[in-house]
């Protein structure tokens, strides 16, 4: 059976996340989505260590185990604030550990350099440079990885305060990194168009701030490998048993289109080069998004596929089909009445969204929904791009008019699915 892991998330005692996140609560959801490997998120948080300490169970193996049975992986993530090559740099930072003596040290290590307790996510003025070097002195099979690597504020390439590449970033300890982490806004196709991330597995974590199956899960990595530490580092380090990543589409993520959110000016990166950047609304710069930094730094034309990639599935959460099809909001009773419906039928919602039968769908949820979810899982939704903060939305409305307006934005990676 392949090993659904969804890498990175936060707990309750990160900024701006569920307050009811609990390991109950995780597992619950995880379940219900269809994962079964999540990381625990903010290992660093003294409060949230606690909690893991007292409900996840070490067996040598490097991962841990609920009191119902549910794995986790311990996980943790770094804010690094400082100027570099007289630049200002923002940049977060996934780590993974292996047992809680080695996340331990890490916190000695860490609290030598700053608080731990205001922030699940805690801010540092020092470098990325000097953060691998901390951890490496402390154990070398601490994985570190660039997160979300391209949000313009806080990504390893971000438009606004990132690297050109991870060598730039890292200097003499790049090739302690292994992996990157593409983020929401872009996939694997758009990191393919770039020869120097190569040798880097292309890792999708879903960075969820809420454990409800619409957040958690929404990007994940399939491994065909057995459930140990050792094995998920060869996966991630060496790509054994690496199957495929379960991406969103980069249109619906929140920095995938150059835009100015105030001024409700979104645009592609060509609209956007026209105008210098700069918003026709109000004249100020605007947020340049994913897309437009890929093309900036791309050496390689839209399409291109390595000899050794990884496959991946682009899909909208189940419940945000049923939402979008309904008319409801993803929250909804409504919504969730649908919802349970189908995975109750078919275990859980990766079952439905990857493998369920359309006819079989059709004598459990409503014909549309059913069509949508087919729709879905052949790449069929159109968007309107995220930009600058505002997440993109899917159209299940098929009207002509906005099939030929939206339908560009997803068209051109087709064709990557004939290799899937």
């Amino acid at each position: 059976m392949n090993l659904i892991a969804d890498l990175q998330i936060h707990s309750r005692f990160s900024r701006a996340t569920s307050p009811s996140i609990t390991i109950q609560n995780l597992e619950k959801y995880a379940r219900l989505k269809g994962l079964n490997l999540l990381g625990t998120g903010d290992f660093t948080h003294p409060k949230w260590l606690a909690e893991l300490k007292n409900e996840l169970k070490e067996d040598g193996s490097g991962t841990l185990t609920s009191k119902s049975g549910f794995n986790f992986v311990l996980q943790g993530e770094i804010s690094n604030i400082y100027t570099q090559d007289g630049k200002a740099r923002r940049v977060h930072t996934l780590l993974l550990a292996r047992n809680f003596e080695i996340v331990e040290q890490i916190n000695a290590a860490l609290l030598k350099k700053g608080r731990l307790d205001y922030d699940g996510r805690p801010i540092f003025g020092f470098s990325c440079i000097e953060l691998v070097e901390m951890m490496k002195e402390i154990d070398d099979d601490i994985e570190i990885i660039p997160a979300h690597a391209w949000t313009p504020w806080y990504g390893i390439f971000g438009s606004m305060s990132g690297f050109d590449s991870v060598e730039e970033c890292f200097k003499e300890y790049s090739n302690k990194i292994h992996a990157i982490e593409t983020g929401l806004s872009s996939d694997p196709a758009m990191n393919w168009r770039l020869s120097k991330l190569d040798k880097y597995t292309l890792l999708s974590s879903s960075d969820a701030h809420s454990f409800w199956p619409w957040r958690i899960g929404r990007e994940a990595n399939v491994f065909d490998i057995d459930l140990s530490y050792d094995a998920l580092l060869d996966a991630i380090r060496k790509r054994k048993g690496f199957v495929e990543t379960i991406e969103m589409w980069p249109h619906e993520g929140k920095y995938h289109y150059t835009g100015h959110r105030n001024c409700d000016v979104c645009l592609s990166p060509k609209e956007a080069l026209k105008i210098k950047n700069i918003c026709p609304k109000c004249r100020k710069p605007l947020t340049v998004g994913v897309a437009q930094r890929v093309e900036m730094l791309a050496d390689r034309e839209e399409g291109f596929v390595p000899k050794s990639f990884i496959p991946f599935r682009n899909l909208i959460p189940l419940s945000e089909v049923i939402a979008g099809t309904i008319g409801e909001k993803v929250e909804s009773k409504k919504v969730w009445e649908e919802y349970y419906k189908l995975v109750n039928e078919f275990e859980n919602e990766f079952n439905v969204v990857l493998e369920a039968e359309e006819n079989k769908l059709k004598k459990i949820t409503k014909e549309k929904i059913a069509e949508n979810i087919i729709r879905n899982r052949n790449q069929k939704i159109p968007f309107k791009p995220g930009y600058d903060g505002v997440y993109g939305v899917p159209i299940f409305e098929e009207k002509e008019s906005v099939k030929e307006e939206k339908y560009e934005v997803n068209v051109k990676q087709k064709g990557l699915h004939e290799f899937i």
